[in-house]
């Protein structure tokens, strides 16, 4: 792949000054990579918000670490590991606890494992689903069915809900598809674009006829691997387990990025309104009135705030960025005395599937995955609320919101006593919605994009929601603004 982008043979013609519309993950990501492979560049970073990270925070109270939004990221995608690397933080890179790696599934409003190598929609092995009490046998049956079923051939888009009820049927579906998938996206499975997100699957189905065929294959040729001393993709990230985190928190990150840029690089506390492009380049307009002259612009805020800027630019591609939706997320962290929860918590966290009509997406047992986030003899919990499921929570008053969410968790896992200590994040239209036609769409603004040299776009509304397609798509930008090739096997030559 090409995001390591070379340093050369493009220095004579490399923009004066940047401005970067965004101060989250994306953009600084973006920010850095253009000081790193163009010195004499000045990057300005326009944030409205009074503190830099976007989402990513790290609140440090009495012996707790609670993670404002993402807690941790997957590391068999490089480049978040990539970034830790670059700006020395590799010896405090955390790997999930060995002991605590399975997540359940709540059916009944009872904890169940997640069947052994079940990956998001797809079985390494049959004999852990055949044996689960998630499914019933009829469940079971018409999971094993989908061996033998023709595959589906053709180009064309479909929500991830068709796609697998299609292949595994409604069981497999509704109680393990769809609260895995849920909490990741936060999304309408009805409406999510397989293409989009879990491309992979589809891929298998064509290839190989079933997804339990390619799952077995796959299985095969990492044994193979391993037989011949090779690396498999699996093995890429086993340092750190397929998950990990800083430390001390992924505000880390930030900070350390913050501290590779000049002094005035960031402008918080500034409202972007508009952007216009003359013959000497482009003008960034604030909301005190000024305008602020530069060579090239990034993007790397939500795509319906950078449809509002771009607006008087470019109307139709102005549309195109509107037309990707959000919905919001709530997290309610729970501090409680360890002997007060009676759930032994023997691993990583809960997913809670629709049918179970549940307000929570997911519960994560935060410092049984990670022990340094909680004092001894205490337990820290996320709960996980709102997205597609439930959109009103993210608005609901705070006294009920907390009540309601902790009164589920605390009857979920037998929770006796009060917890300790408690933090409530809010972040309402933060995640993107992939819908059907995603892929379309991103093919549509590109087009448009052309149109504008020096201008680019980063963030989680395009090609992926979690930190390492963040930091990638800020890594891309940068590329394009400084006139870089920015070509990869994943996605071609697509500018963001």
């Amino acid at each position: 792949m090409v995001d390591t982008l070379p340093r050369t043979q493009f220095e004579h013609r490399a923009p004066s000054r940047v401005a970067v519309l965004g101060a989250g993950i994306s953009g600084l990501a973006a920010a850095l990579k253009i000081r790193e492979l163009s010195p004499q560049t000045d990057v300005v970073i326009f944030d409205q918000q009074s503190r830099v990270g976007g989402v990513l925070g790290t609140v440090r109270e009495d012996g707790f670490q609670v993670e404002r939004s993402a807690d941790n990221f997957i590391t068999t995608l490089p480049w978040a590991m990539d970034l830790c690397r670059q700006l020395e933080l590799g010896e405090h890179l955390v790997s999930t606890h060995p002991e605590h790696r399975r997540a359940f599934v709540v059916w009944r409003r009872r904890l169940h494992p997640l069947p052994d190598g079940f990956l998001m929609m797809a079985p390494s092995e049959f004999w852990p689903l055949a044996t689960t009490p998630l499914l019933s046998p009829w469940g079971k049956l018409r999971a094993a069915m989908e061996y033998v079923l023709p595959p589906r051939l053709d180009e064309d888009d479909e929500s991830l809900a068709a796609f697998a009820r299609r292949r595994l049927g409604r069981e497999v579906f509704d109680r393990l598809v769809e609260p895995l998938v849920t909490a990741v996206y936060g999304a309408d499975t009805e409406r999510l674009s397989v293409l989009a997100t879990l491309a992979r699957f589809r891929e298998m189905e064509k290839k190989y006829g079933s997804l339990i065929r390619a799952m077995r294959a796959q299985k095969a040729a990492r044994k193979a691997g391993r037989h011949s001393g090779a690396k498999t993709p699996r093995e890429s990230g086993a340092r750190y387990s397929m998950f990990a985190t800083l430390r001390f928190g992924l505000e880390q990150l930030v900070e350390e990025i913050v501290a590779r840029l000049p002094q005035d690089a960031l402008r918080l506390g500034t409202q972007v309104t508009g952007l216009a492009r003359n013959d000497s380049g482009w003008l960034v307009t604030l909301d005190n009135g000024k305008a602020f002259p530069c060579d090239a612009v990034v993007l790397a805020v939500p795509a319906y705030a950078a449809a509002r800027v771009i607006e008087q630019l470019d109307q139709q591609l102005s549309q195109e960025l509107a037309g990707i939706t959000y919905t919001g997320s709530v997290i309610l962290a729970l501090a409680y005395r360890r002997e007060d929860v009676g759930h032994p918590l023997d691993g990583s966290g809960c997913v809670i599937p629709a049918v179970e009509q549940s307000p929570l997406l997911a519960v994560s047992f935060s410092s049984q995955k990670y022990p340094h986030l909680s004092p001894e003899g205490t337990v820290l919990l996320r709960v996980f609320a709102g997205g597609a499921r439930r959109p009103d929570l993210v608005a609901e008053e705070e006294g009920r919101l907390r009540t309601l969410l902790r009164s589920e968790v605390e009857k979920l896992l037998h929770i006796r006593g009060k917890p300790v200590r408690e933090w409530l994040f809010r972040w309402p239209a933060a995640m993107p919605q992939y819908e059907v036609g995603h892929l379309e769409r991103l093919r549509r603004i590109e087009e448009r994009l052309q149109r504008w040299p020096g201008l680019a776009l980063a963030g989680n509304a395009y090609r992926g929601v979690g930190i390492p397609h963040c930091i990638r798509s800020g890594w891309r930008a940068a590329g394009r603004v400084l006139g870089l090739p920015v070509e990869d096997r994943e996605f071609g030559s697509s500018p963001f």
